[in-house]
């Protein structure tokens, strides 16, 4: 149970600040807006992409990068609070090390589902059919999958405290081909065999095709049990590496 409540403590800490300045929500929409602005209109009669209005194969996968764009940065706040000493502060407290990531995380996913929810309610004026059942429980697994990603993130940052360009390289050198090989922006099925393959080993690439099976109600669709298998694989592996690296923290 101590676990528990130091978790409810380190949450309300850091959803504070986000509760005070809720405008904070739509800054973090911004690049998931222009793609869907400049780019989605692009996509009518692209093969692979349905016949269907292109906003349901093109929303479901920006849900996932504004997911992924939001909670790669996640560690980004930790080595702030390590330029301010705040962090130190913490760590010298007797909350559970676990729970301060988990804590964190839940923020983290809480800012998130809120932005995928706004990035919905926008887009249904424009033609796109939203399936309740679906769209829940695609956000449900991009819950899952951010939980993952923002563990590691966390990871990364207390990594890389003595040297913060190091959080920035790594972050900024695997987030845009994790997003350009996932088939978010394009189709990848008439890929070359080689980046097709490259595809494929993207966990990431199978939480999209789950969330566009999702999202269009088909619950049924083989995508769905193999996007959430990745969901949870990301999961655990960054709960354990960023568990890990917050209880090894040193001050």
């Amino acid at each position: 149970m101590n676990i528990v409540a130091d978790t409810g403590v380190v949450f309300a800490r850091e959803i504070r600040p986000e509760l005070r300045k809720p405008l904070g929500l739509v800054f973090g929409m911004i690049q998931p807006l222009v793609f869907l602005t400049l780019f989605g209109p692009l996509l009518a009669g692209t093969p692979g992409v349905g016949q269907a209005s292109p906003w349901q194969w093109f929303v479901p996968g920006v849900v996932v990068m504004l997911g992924l764009f939001g909670t790669a940065s996640a560690g980004y706040y930790l080595l702030a609070e390590g330029d301010g000493g705040s962090l130190e502060r913490m760590l010298v407290t007797p909350l559970s090390r676990a729970a301060m990531l988990i804590g964190r995380t839940m923020k983290e996913i809480v800012t998130l589902l809120a932005q995928a929810v706004l990035i919905i309610v926008v887009v249904l004026p424009l033609g796109f059919r939203l399936h309740p059942a679906g769209a829940l429980t695609g956000l449900l697994l991009l819950a899952v999958l951010g939980v993952g990603l923002g563990s590691l993130s966390f990871a990364l940052a207390l990594a890389a405290r003595r040297q913060p360009s190091i959080f920035y390289g790594v972050q900024q050198t695997l987030l845009f081909p994790l997003v350009l090989l996932s088939g978010v922006l394009l189709p990848m099925d008439d890929a070359p065999s080689w980046l097709y393959g490259m595809a494929r080993a993207n966990p990431v690439t199978y939480v999209v095709e789950a969330e566009r099976a999702l999202f269009a109600g088909d619950f049924s669709h083989p995508s769905v049990p193999y996007g959430v298998l990745a969901a949870i694989a990301v999961a655990l592996v960054g709960l354990a590496v960023g568990t890990r690296g917050m209880r090894r923290a040193s001050l």
